[in-house]
């Protein structure tokens, strides 16, 4: 089903965002909290190197709640 012809009848309510770190090497997007022992997690799953390289990446400053459609997957807000 397409988002054009979805009726967006099951709407989950997304969590709030927060500021969230990006690997300056490949760009994953993660909450501070999740960096665990503080590099990269792709980069060392995926390569074997422990980067440490981040930058911080603000969320937006919206009040507004979000939805996503479980059919066709549109975020609504």
């Amino acid at each position: 089903m397409d988002m054009t012809s979805c009726r967006h009848n099951t709407l989950v309510l997304l969590s709030v965002e927060t500021n969230r770190m990006r690997c300056r090497h490949c760009h994953l997007l993660i909450k501070a909290e999740d960096l665990g022992e503080g590099h990269c997690p792709e980069c060392f799953e995926e390569r074997g190197e422990k980067r440490y390289d981040f930058e911080e990446v603000k969320a937006a400053d919206s009040d507004a709640p979000r939805y996503r459609c479980e059919d066709c997957g549109v975020i609504i807000t």
